[in-house]
């Protein structure tokens, strides 16, 4: 009773001071002043679809000027602010720090141009076709807040009727003409000035790929004639009479001169002397007499050749391939025109600015999950341009720790951790064979390796070494590839206390988490997104895997755990198995501040020959922060098992699988300035491939759906833009190691018991979205 009772004051304190803070920034206006709360656009018609009109409205919405004062949980806290500060004494100060930095003045009515706002939103809804357009506007004032509302009459939209292209024979108006199957202006299409000025845009990219370089999409007019019948317009596309002569004739790439070791003056770009400039390979000079960078890997990126004709493209390119070598800070080029106004021809000047040739980056995170709560430390180092072709050498260094700060204690559960890690990449591919998957995009290829090890203080401890060769390149701005052509894995156990023995002994699947483990094989990945498009309602992710471990060289040796045929490489027992997974994600926009996420994860590890599940360390686990958020990570599954609890320490196994699959879905919306909620929902599970008599209810089956857990809660997530922090407060529903017919929980859901609180509700900190 005194929980509820003093539940109630808070909330009564809270609204008091909402509405005291709410109300006290009228008191601050100006003697006969309003302050302006809201604009807003209003649709008045009967000749547009349904679904358009709330895009239009929110379109026209934006144009409205001025802006009014910004909320906080519906609060404007920096007009309070603002206000509270009153009048500083000096420029200097709290005071002046909270009127002139946090504070912000109030937007009043009488700041508000109507006629001028009526003006905006008429020629808006004229360049989208509407030429009879009508807007109005009216204002209703409240408790001294006013709001302006403007009606918007569109009437009947103007479409196209025809586009003419009105050139004459000159080679530029060959050129134009040739574009025309690819025009943006189609008959029968609304009239829409952003597609005028994107066909301007389109045209004379078509030019410049042509040799143009001196076009421009100014020297282009579309005439408007909007005099035909039955709200209809007739387009002309033609040059402008006052276009300039190397405008309308294309050029030529004469000589190529690179910089590689540019000096960015104050000044800003400055034309570098070619004096000292050296041939190489018969068609770039170069300026560089240091060689700070070899002269192969800067050429290769190069897109032009001496007498090639001007395109937009080999120039764009070029760029792209010199900024994707990662060792320039700036890039820039210039063309000259050689003989000005004699010549077609253009020479080019490449100015590359590097970066620092050392860089060095300290990382330090701090993680909490249910009750358990760690650290971690991250020192990056990095050589840019090792060995004078943009290789990047990279060493890591890292460290961490978790500990469990509540609930029983688990014999295992703390542990510290740390490694070392080098990387050596190359802006290029390095095969036996010539293979260049691309050139829109600088391909890589690296080399790997890396030592780690890990302490289950109370447990056992594992070193682990691993080794990796491949190549990772991107096809287009949505699809990337990498590939390991070799990956190699270590792992070995070592200071196995008596106490994880004793637990051994009693519970077999905990040998394997300590068992020696060899992989070694290929590996793919494949990723698909689109969600840089955002402009789109439904955006997608996919990201695909294939890994494989030692199939060949087990069927060389005829390996078979069944009957006893079972080989070592380096006294360890290699693992065979072929494992397949899949990350499918799917973003639909539902408003300007809401969307709908939904994830499916499907995986599964097929091992055989010379071993009978996946290694410990390629194992899927159910839970956890960034999956099924209502269980602790690695304590759920496989399948229907129960985790058991052991001993005096109510100690239990991680519970890892072979075959993974889990849904999620979260909807997201903003709650204000920073502050966004969501509300998800989890489901999911792990399963053996083989039955295991020490898991009963382990093994995947056709009951698979029946073993689902399925988990819920909501959110918070602070969007500082260059950092999220993500809070989750979740609770099962559905308990798959439960009998049939019990698993779901819905009706024992109690908020007000302790017992269930603490048994049930999973409180997770992250950095980042789940996906």
């Amino acid at each position: 009773m005194n929980t509820r009772h003093g539940l109630l004051h808070m909330v009564y304190v809270v609204a008091t001071v909402w509405c005291l803070a709410s109300c006290s920034n009228i008191k601050y206006l100006p003697e006969g002043e309003h302050l302006y709360v809201k604009g807003e656009v209003e649709i008045d018609t009967d000749t547009i679809p349904e679904q358009y009109i709330e895009p239009l409205t929110t379109n026209l919405e934006e144009l409205l000027r001025p802006k009014v004062n910004k909320k906080f949980l519906g609060l404007r806290t920096k007009l309070y602010i603002y206000n509270i500060a009153g009048e500083p004494k000096s420029d200097r100060g709290l005071k002046a720090w909270m009127k002139n930095k946090a504070g912000e003045p109030p937007v009043l009515l009488s700041g508000v141009n109507r006629e001028y706002n009526q003006n905006v939103l008429r020629n808006r809804l004229e360049n989208l076709g509407f030429f009879n357009a009508e807007v109005s506007s009216d204002t209703s004032i409240s408790n001294r807040k006013a709001t302006v509302t403007y009606t918007a009459t569109p009437r009947i939209i103007y479409r196209i009727k025809s586009v003419t292209f009105e050139v004459d024979s000159s080679e530029l108006g060959k050129a134009i003409k040739a574009s025309e199957p690819g025009s943006l202006l189609q008959v029968d299409r609304p009239y829409n000035l952003d597609n005028i000025i994107a066909e301007r845009e389109r045209i004379d990219n078509h030019l410049k790929n042509k040799g143009y370089y001196y076009f421009s999409p100014d020297h282009l007019l579309i005439e408007v004639d909007s005099t035909s019948s039955n709200h209809h317009v007739d387009l002309y596309v033609t040059v402008k009479g006052e276009t300039p002569a190397r405008a309308k004739k294309p050029y030529t790439i004469n000589n190529i001169y690179i910089f590689p070791n540019y000096t960015l003056t104050q000044r800003g770009y400055q034309r570098g002397s070619i004096r000292n400039a050296q041939l190489y390979n018969g068609q770039y000079y170069f300026i560089d007499p240091d060689i700070t960078f070899r002269r192969f890997a800067i050429s290769r990126t190069m897109f032009f050749h001496k007498g090639d004709l001007y395109n937009r493209n080999s120039h764009n390119q070029t760029i792209s391939q010199l900024v994707g070598m990662g060792s320039f800070r700036f890039v820039r080029n210039d063309f000259v025109e050689v003989d000005s106004g004699k010549t077609n021809l253009l020479d080019v000047h490449y100015y590359l600015t590097p970066m620092p040739k050392h860089g060095l980056r300290v990382e330090l995170l701090g993680k909490t999950a249910s009750v358990y709560n760690g650290s971690e430390v991250n020192v990056n180092w990095q050589h840019r341009n090792a060995f004078k072709s943009a290789e990047l050498l990279t060493f890591t260094v890292y460290g961490g720790f978790e500990t469990q700060t509540g609930g029983n204690v688990n014999l295992n559960s703390s542990f510290y951790r740390y490694g070392i890690e080098a990387t050596l990449s190359f802006p290029r591919m390095i095969a036996p064979f010539k293979w260049q998957p691309t050139r829109r995009f600088v391909p890589r290829t690296y080399f790997r390796t890396g030592y780690e090890y890990l302490n289950r203080r109370t447990a056992y401890s594992l070193n682990s070494m691993r080794f990796s060769y491949g190549y990772v390149w991107k096809e287009t701005l949505q699809k990337e590839h990498d590939l390991d052509v070799l990956e190699v894995a270590y792992v070995q156990p070592r200071n196995i206390t008596d106490s994880y023995r004793a637990q051994m002994d009693t519970v077999p699947p905990l040998r394997h988490a300590i068992e020696p483990q060899l992989t070694f094989g290929p590996n793919y990945n494949f990723t698909y997104t689109n969600t840089m498009e955002t402009s789109r309602q439904h955006t997608y992710y996919f990201k695909g895997g294939l890994d494989l471990s030692a199939n060949l060289y087990g069927l060389i040796r005829g390996a078979n755990i069944n009957e006893g045929r079972v080989y070592q490489v380096f006294g360890t027992n290699f693992s065979q198995y072929v494992k397949i997974e899949g990350d499918v994600r799917h973003y639909m926009r539902l408003g300007k501040n809401s969307q709908l996420a939904s994830r499916a994860i499907a995986g599964f590890g097929y091992s055989y020959g010379n071993s009978r599940m996946l290694p410990y360390l390629k194992q899927y686990f159910m839970g956890g922060p960034n999956g099924l958020r209502a269980f602790r990570a690695r304590a759920l599954g496989p399948g229907s098992y129960t985790p058991e609890f052991y001993g005096e320490d109510n100690f239990f196994a991680d519970q890892t699988g072979d075959i993974k699959i889990e849904f999620n879905t979260e909807y997201r919306a903003k709650l204000a300035s920073v502050v966004n909620w969501a509300l998800f929902v989890d489901a999911g599970n792990i399963w053996l491939q083989n039955t295991d008599e020490n898991k009963p209810g382990a093994k995947f089956s056709r009951e698979f759906i029946n073993e689902l857990a399925v988990g819920a809660g909501v959110g918070l997530r602070f969007d500082f833009t260059y950092l999220i922090i993500r809070t989750d407060l979740a609770m099962p529903l559905r308990i798959p190691y439960r009998a049939k017919g019990e698993r779901w929980v819905l009706d024992e859901i109690n908020f007000g018991n302790r017992d269930w609180r603490r048994n049930n509700l999973v409180f997770n900190l992250a950095i980042g979205y789940p996906f």
